[in-house]
């Protein structure tokens, strides 16, 4: 899922925020199934090669590593049977530390992401599945509140549906970053919730597999967030997220519940701003209720009176001239899971598509160009010096750029939406 809690983890992946779109999959081909399962077909895991000489000290390190946390572990009451099975056949996997120092200079647009996550053949794949499995996802709404289509999206982004959650050992990734080190404490806590995992007999080790980045099954928790919500829904004694669909609703409508999720309410909807609209009013900052929008102009795209939305917010995720929305705590729900806004407009807009909804009615401003993570730096240097303070220089755009970025705006008479430009940043470089 997506702080490298479960939803920054994938917020490395696009998810960790607008900057890293891609999502946790991480292997192509279908993950084995766990025993008793109606999963896709099993796969052979592909074993580690051998370390040449040359990775010897590294092999050696990682060893010393491993022993150390397997101490620790044990006087944490992880079982010496649960250490063994974890611990005796680990492996170091550079391509892990590879990707998880990755830092993409391109980012790409709201409109492009949705245009490769909300598709046609994602939207019919998503209502068949819905209709194969509705009694799971139907119990799951009832337990939880948390409509089936929108567990269903969820599920399509993260693993398309089953067909593709990764198949990394979570074990061995987990060891693996804790050992690299530059997020240490993070990778020792999610290693420990891992074995607890083991230990609790939910799944063994061989079928534990996921993201590189730790995150597990179908709709990808991290171990600590498996712990916490992971649900047995199915009453077989194990929590698996990998083989039961059962399990997988629940848990994943669990999450959600438990985030915040109102029951009854919209993620969002799409709306129309009135004439005059002080756009610097589009902030998370911003909060009240929908009848309060409304009583300001806002208005739905149909012309409908908008659903009852409380510390609804404006949303423009692409500036001023881009189509807005109008959401509330089920899409900062949605944002518990991965903290992207674009991931979470994809979850709410796909699960409006499943449910046979419309989708994005006004055109996206295409034209425009994302700028690349040394232009955002670029463009917060600029901010800087010309006393529109946009924080520490990054290449991210975060709550003080976009604040910066406003107050400019406003200083030369632009609609104040704080959405960067190849314009702005033209003109912020100019002498």
């Amino acid at each position: 899922m997506h702080s490298f809690s479960f939803q920054t983890v994938r917020a490395v992946r696009f998810a960790a925020m607008a900057s890293v779109i891609g999502v946790f999959a991480g292997c192509a081909s279908a993950p084995p199934v766990p025993p008793s399962s109606s999963a896709p077909a099993t796969i052979a895991l592909t074993p580690t090669p051998k370390p040449s000489p040359d990775d010897a000290t590294l092999e050696q390190g990682f060893a010393r590593w491993v022993a150390d946390f397997r101490a620790s572990a044990r006087a944490a009451g992880i079982s010496d049977a649960t250490l063994r099975l974890a611990f005796d056949n680990a492996h170091y996997l550079p391509r892990v530390v590879e990707l998880d120092g990755a830092q993409p200079e391109f980012t790409r647009a709201v409109w492009d992401y949705l245009d490769n996550t909300v598709t046609p053949q994602r939207i019919a794949t998503g209502q068949d599945k819905l209709t194969q499995l509705r009694r799971e996802a139907d119990a799951a709404a009832a337990r939880y509140g948390v409509p089936p289509a929108i567990v269903v999206a969820i599920w399509g982004m993260e693993s398309n549906f089953g067909s593709n959650y990764g198949s990394t050992p979570t074990i061995d990734a987990l060891a693996t970053l804790g050992f690299e080190g530059r997020r240490e404490d993070w990778a020792r806590r999610e290693l420990m919730a891992a074995l607890k995992i083991l230990d609790n007999g939910d799944i063994d080790r061989d079928h534990m597999i996921g993201s590189w980045a730790g995150a597990m099954g179908q709709t990808q928790f991290l171990p600590s967030n498996f712990l916490a919500y992971a649900v047995d829904a199915d009453g077989d004694g194990r929590r698996d997220i990998w083989g039961s669909m059962a399990d997988v609703m629940s848990s994943t409508a669990n999450f959600l519940s438990r985030s915040g999720w109102q029951a009854g309410n919209p993620w969002g909807v799409e709306v129309q701003l009135p004439t005059g609209f002080d756009y610097g009013r589009a902030d998370t900052s911003v909060r009240q209720p929908s009848a309060q929008w409304a009583a300001e102009g806002v208005r739905s795209m149909d012309g409908q009176p908008l659903p009852a939305i409380d510390d609804s917010t404006v949303l423009l995720p692409a500036g001023a001239r881009g189509p807005a929305f109008l959401v509330g705590p089920n899409f900062r729900a949605i944002l518990r899971y991965n903290n992207s806004t674009s991931y979470a407009l994809a979850v709410g807009l796909l699960s409006q598509r499943i449910a046979g909804g419309v989708g994005v009615q006004a055109a996206w401003p295409r034209d425009l160009q994302s700028l690349s993570r040394s232009q955002m730096l670029a463009m917060q240097t600029a901010l800087n010096q010309r006393a529109f303070a946009s924080g520490t220089p990054d290449g991210l755009m975060g709550p003080a750029t976009r604040d910066g970025l406003r107050r400019y705006q406003r200083s030369i008479g632009l609609p104040a939406d704080g959405y960067p430009t190849m314009e702005l940043l033209g003109r912020l470089q100019q002498p």
